[in-house]
């Protein structure tokens, strides 16, 4: 599909009422058109199935949705790994919003053939001191990563990174609670040991008591751990 035909698809397929949403939630980024995330989906595998590497080299970012369609279309189409990773990083560069980092890194399910070797590729962005960039790599994290042989690496990477924007550090907090539902053990030290910034720790136990997966008995611990508030004077 040629730019302008991706245009007409997304004029057609467009709600007001939603891009209205979608634009409160993160004002100041690209224009939002209003097709819902689901369209989106189905629309790249349907642009995977044909020429997928001449829309890619030929698509826009003119709004928050052709920008979507292109990290799920990097996500779906098939490729040798390595052009995958290239692509992947490519898209990274385009991310300037948390939606456009958090729905495609789901779908980069590319990552769980290939986990030691995305997982040094992760490690400039983790220590890169750009806020999206630190997020796509925290949530690349706690999507693909949470796992039995890689829990421990997961867990010191939350402690060691140094989050430098809200968003950064609402993906670690985002991470922590989700690796504390799968590893409570494993995760008790990192909440336990002050290693995490207050704003970070604070939202991860939020997360924690909100979660349906975390026991009753483990969320009135993870309530004795969080830190007041430093009134601003």
């Amino acid at each position: 599909m040629v730019c302008q035909e991706i245009k007409d698809f997304l004029a057609a397929h467009a709600d007001a009422r939603y891009a209205a949403f979608v634009t409160s939630l993160m004002p100041g980024t690209r224009p939002v058109v209003g097709v819902r995330l689901p369209v989106l989906r189905a629309l790249a595998k349907e642009i995977a199935k044909g020429d997928w590497r001449t829309y890619l080299e030929e698509a826009v970012d003119d709004t928050f949705e052709e920008v979507m369609l292109q990290g799920y279309v990097t996500g779906v189409a098939r490729m040798p790994f390595e052009e995958q990773m290239e692509r992947m990083a490519t898209y990274v560069r385009k991310i300037n919003d948390w939606a456009l980092c958090d729905s495609p890194c789901s779908g980069f399910k590319f990552v769980r053939k290939h986990r030691e070797e995305v997982w040094a590729f992760l490690q400039p962005y983790l220590y890169s001191g750009d806020v999206f960039s630190q997020r796509f790599a925290v949530v690349m994290l706690l999507a693909h990563f949470v796992t039995d042989d890689f829990i421990d690496r997961v867990l010191e990477a939350c402690a060691a990174v140094r989050p430098s924007g809200y968003y950064a550090s609402m993906a670690v907090a985002w991470a922590v609670s989700v690796c504390f539902a799968k590893y409570p053990d494993k995760t008790r030290p990192l909440l336990a040991g002050g290693r995490l910034d207050d704003e970070t720790q604070n939202k991860a136990i939020q997360k924690i008591v909100d979660s349906f997966r975390v026991a009753e008995w483990d969320k009135s611990w993870v309530r004795t751990l969080r830190r007041p508030k430093v009134r601003k004077s």
